[in-house]
């Protein structure tokens, strides 16, 4: 394995080999890169006019901020969280959907990219802490609440104009949970985590495509633990890799507490499982206070640890001002078929894992796409829209004012 980030003298000691910049064709493809020179340890600050450090070749814009569209007011933070677009249907492309992780009176907003108008997409007052967010192929908005007995949510959209909610409804049946990640396929299938130590992974199978109002939701579990080797364990985490099931869950309990329906059938327990991506025949899953994004073999049903700190790419120490992988949080498919991680710390990087090419299951190579400038904030919202050359992500409580907000990284 081979991790391309920062050089300097402070990996030296480690056991990784630096790849030299410009190596196996690191720039080619339409996202392609050379790494970025490290976190900006010394240089972050408030008063930036760009929030992040990015390779040569690549321009980032502000979408849209608080000086665009300033949702709550008065000095609150707007915490723009994830992004989606409309990715099918008229004007696949245009309109760009986020989530607002507010502790009340939560939002979704759309961004018109064509005219950068910014509006409330539907917001409500028991609405908390919005974070997930996925379109569907069926042509509707999931979205979802990072809280203890967070509920999905799936908005339907005007046919003739995509930023009009004809109306919400709650998806219990994917789970009473707390709520981030989501991910819908084609045939159906929503794969779903719980965001805490002690957290499942989910998968919802629907009695009929593009109708979440019925179905079975499962955990996975994997073979050869004991219950109590399930449990969530932070000595013990690299353990949990091999051969799994899905295990089905009790639906009527699931609508009330769908970690108590993991629970009572011992499905395995992850450290904070945040986001999920699906990727060919492969779920990602970040796993934040492991510092690791695991491989779920979909089709093998075989899971690996993918990326994690130490193994293929460094651990980091923010005191000595050594880059490193810290909180992965927020995951995305590249246009290469690359997976895209962010972390959630400060100051939080963007790395870029490479295919699996020996099939060992983890990543062949871990490369630093940028980091951000800001004090306070963190990254969010990785995700890619309808151009291959361009990286949406979100800024998120920045020391900055009216700063929260969206921007596109873009390769020239």
């Amino acid at each position: 394995m081979r991790i391309r980030t920062i050089a300097g003298a402070a990996l030296c000691a480690t056991a990784f080999a630096l790849i030299p910049a410009g190596a196996a064709n690191a720039a080619t493809g339409p996202i392609g890169f050379d790494p970025i020179g490290g976190t900006p340890y010394n240089d972050a600050a408030a008063d930036w006019t760009e929030p992040f450090v990015i390779p040569d070749g690549f321009t980032q814009q502000l979408v849209a901020d608080e000086t665009v569209l300033d949702i709550y007011g008065g000095g609150a933070d707007d915490l723009t969280d994830m992004n989606t677009v409309n990715e099918t249907g008229p004007q696949a492309g245009r309109y760009l959907y986020r989530t607002h992780e507010v502790g009340s009176n939560g939002a979704l907003s759309v961004v018109d990219l064509q005219t950068g108008e910014a509006k409330v997409l539907v917001q409500r007052a028991d609405w908390s802490r919005l974070d997930g967010l996925r379109w569907t192929p069926w042509g509707t908005v999931l979205f979802a609440e990072e809280t203890a007995g967070g509920r999905l949510f799936e908005a339907f959209l005007d046919p003739k104009d995509p930023t009009v909610v004809t109306r919400v409804e709650q998806r219990s049946e994917v789970g009473i949970l707390r709520h981030e990640g989501i991910e819908a396929l084609g045939d159906g299938t929503v794969f779903v985590i719980d965001e805490l130590n002690g957290g499942s992974i989910y998968k919802f199978v629907p009695t009929t495509r593009g109708d979440l109002s019925d179905g079975q939701l499962y955990a996975l579990k994997l073979d050869g633990l004991t219950d109590a080797e399930q449990l969530w364990n932070s000595g013990t985490y690299d353990q949990k890799v091999g051969a799994f099931e899905w295990v089905a869950l009790d639906m009527d309990q699931v609508a009330v507490d769908a970690d108590a329906a993991a629970n009572a059938v011992a499905a395995t327990e992850f450290g904070r499982p945040e986001d999920v991506e699906v990727i060919g025949n492969t779920l990602f899953v970040a796993n934040t206070s492991e510092d690791r994004v695991v491989a779920i073999d979909l089709a093998k049903q075989e899971l690996t640890s993918f990326v994690e700190k130490g193994l293929n790419v460094p651990v980091e120490d923010s005191n000595a001002g050594v880059t490193g992988f810290n909180n992965p949080d927020n995951l995305a498919q590249g246009p290469d078929g690359r997976l895209w991680i962010v972390e959630d710390n400060y100051l939080s990087d963007v790395w870029v894992a490479s295919l699996d090419n020996d099939h060992d299951g983890a990543a062949d190579e871990v490369e630093q796409f940028a980091s951000l400038r800001d004090t306070g904030a963190e990254i969010s919202g990785i995700y890619f829209g309808k151009d291959p050359k361009s990286l949406f992500l979100n800024v998120q409580h920045p020391d900055k004012a009216l700063a929260d907000g969206t921007w596109t990284i873009t390769k020239r």
